[in-house]
């Protein structure tokens, strides 16, 4: 089980800051709303349909100099999900002093040196384009290579997405998005790194990051008019 975290219990500063990526988050909102558009919607454009498992849009977005990266796709039909965000850092975003685990024996060899790829978290959307939830997953639901909790909470603030395609507003939108809700992806990778430990011990015969009993690590759905709203609450209380 996850815990969501409590504004009350973050520093000042550190709700400040996440106020400021909310502001970020509101105006893109705004600017897309304002044409009629929706973040999904900006991806999904020049597409003749939206097919399951397709990578939106076609050869994913990537930022040269950050070395973040994204994809939206979805894997099944039903449910309030439309589809979700991928978010990751490459190989050169990610400094030598963050070292990933290695591969275990006999496992499928782990993406490494400039190809190597950090999975950072998932963000499940709804059909009319909001954020609803995010998760963490296991290593063979992405091809990842695997890094420990405190070195992918490192990489956070490495994601930053700010050109112009496909859209603009729906790049700053999903860089200021994963600052707002730090705290509750901190707290998801954290508990990652728990369940693959204990799935390890429960199945010790199986290569963890291959088993496809395990896919979805830990879950927490989100609001943004909720955590926004318990942000200001908690800064107010703080001034009386």
């Amino acid at each position: 089980m996850v815990e969501l975290p409590r504004a009350s219990e973050l520093a000042r500063d550190e709700r400040s800051s996440l106020l400021l990526a909310a502001q970020e988050v509101a105006r893109c909102q705004h600017a897309l709303t304002k044409a009629g558009l929706n973040v999904v919607g900006e991806l999904l454009k020049g597409h003749d349909g939206f097919y399951e498992m397709n990578h939106y849009p076609d050869g994913d977005v990537f930022d040269r100099d950050s070395h973040a990266q994204y994809y939206y796709h979805a894997h099944r039909e039903g449910g309030v999900e439309h589809g979700h965000f991928h978010t990751f850092i490459r190989g050169q975003g990610i400094p030598g002093t963050l070292q990933p685990l290695s591969a275990p024996i006999g496992s499928e060899p782990w993406p490494s040196g400039d190809e190597a790829i950090a999975h950072l978290i998932a963000v499940s959307m709804d059909a009319w384009g909001q954020p609803i939830g995010l998760f963490a997953c296991n290593r063979w639901v992405t091809g990842e290579t695997w890094y420990p909790a405190e070195a992918v909470k490192d990489m956070l603030p490495r994601f930053v997405i700010d050109h112009a395609y496909p859209s603009w507003p729906a790049n700053l939108w999903l860089t200021a998005l994963l600052q707002l809700f730090r705290p509750h992806i901190q707290a998801l990778i954290v508990h990652r790194d728990r369940i693959i430990d204990a799935w390890r011990e429960a199945h010790p015969a199986q290569d963890v990051f291959e088993d496809r009993g395990l896919e979805i690590t830990g879950y927490l759905p989100i609001s943004i008019n909720d955590w926004v709203t318990a942000l200001a609450q908690a800064q107010d209380d703080d001034i009386t």
